[in-house]
């Protein structure tokens, strides 16, 4: 996206229970924005959403502060918590009308915000949507690098398209944005999302530190959670292999048929408790899991149609 004045960038931020962080947070990202402005990548009216997910805390008070004390500040607060990609995507929907590109970032500054130099750099040459990828996990645990590896290769294995190591650090460009917003599934899943758009694309590396302040926001059982999100919005490739595990089934129990016929020919056949106990807990524990499974796409579809809105804003916030 050629340009010959710095283009207008909304940085969308999330913040769920951020209280403690935000004002860290605000701080370095006002010195950073100055810095980007003097340097000429940032246009001097661009600016910082913050969108509160229907925080617990006094997050939002302490957003009206910022807003109040700075024009680099813009406010967004949802009626209730609607996660992380509904937020995101409200940021990015009020944004989509001001900004020639938005940048999306978490409020705990684990990714690195230099990384923006190279996003703008990168716009400027005419990509329209920008990936942060991170180097190296070196500060996460054993745990998480590990399924983490898991989650990428197995998103590609299914025939999601995502880039590895990304989360939800990009920019993206205001025409992208736009088609973006076309898309009108209720189960967001940014990141698969993203790369369907088919536009010039680039990616920035860089290396992740760790939280500010607060607590993560994602643990073990909300990162099992988008990891199916992910998965059942994007593939339908699991159902498939429950067909498949269908046909291996059937053609066992062929097998086995033939196996007690010739046992019960020969006068080998001996009835063994054992072996039906094991036989019906491992058909029924693959049938349940395959009912669950399908109940999934089932539970998505019923989300679908009933086009409830993705969020509801309550009020936004500029600088007066």
């Amino acid at each position: 996206m050629n340009t010959t004045s710095p283009a207008k960038v909304y940085v969308v931020i999330p913040c769920y229970n951020e209280e403690e962080a935000l004002p860290i947070t605000a701080k370095t990202m006002s010195a950073f924005f100055d810095e980007m402005i003097k340097d000429g990548l940032f246009a001097p009216d661009s600016r910082m959403l913050l969108v509160d997910d229907g925080s617990r805390d006094k997050t939002w008070t302490v957003i009206e502060n910022l807003v109040a004390s700075s024009e680099k500040f813009e406010g967004l607060k949802l009626a209730h918590n609607a996660g992380h990609q509904n937020a995101l995507w409200a940021g990015m929907t009020a944004a989509s009308q001001k900004a020639d590109a938005v940048i999306s970032i978490d409020a705990d500054l684990q990714d690195d915000i230099n990384a923006m130099r190279g996003f703008m750099k990168e716009y400027y040459s005419g990509a329209d949507i920008v990936y942060g990828v991170r180097s190296k996990r070196e500060t996460d645990t054993f745990f998480k690098r590990m399924t983490a590896e898991m989650f990428y290769k197995g998103m590609a294995h299914l025939g999601v398209e995502t880039v590895f190591n990304h989360a939800d650090y990009r920019l993206i460009s205001k025409r992208a944005l736009h088609e973006l917003l076309n898309y009108s599934e209720v189960n967001l899943f940014l990141r698969g999302m993203v790369p369907t758009l088919g536009y010039k694309t680039a990616k920035v590396y860089y290396e992740r530190s760790e939280r500010t302040a607060g607590e993560s926001k994602y643990p073990l059982k909300k990162m099992l959670a988008f990891a199916i999100q992910g998965i059942t919005s994007f593939s339908v490739k699991p159902i498939r292999m429950i067909a498949l595990l269908g046909v291996i089934f059937a053609l066992a129990a062929v097998g086995i048929g033939l196996y007690a016929l010739i046992s019960m020919i020969a006068g080998k056949a001996v009835p063994g408790w054992t072996s039906t106990m094991l036989s019906i807990w491992l058909i029924g524990g693959v049938q349940l899991i395959a009912l669950g499974l399908i109940g999934e796409y089932i539970g998505k579809i019923y989300i679908e149609v009933k086009r409830r809105p993705r969020f509801i804003v309550e009020e936004h916030l500029t600088h007066k």
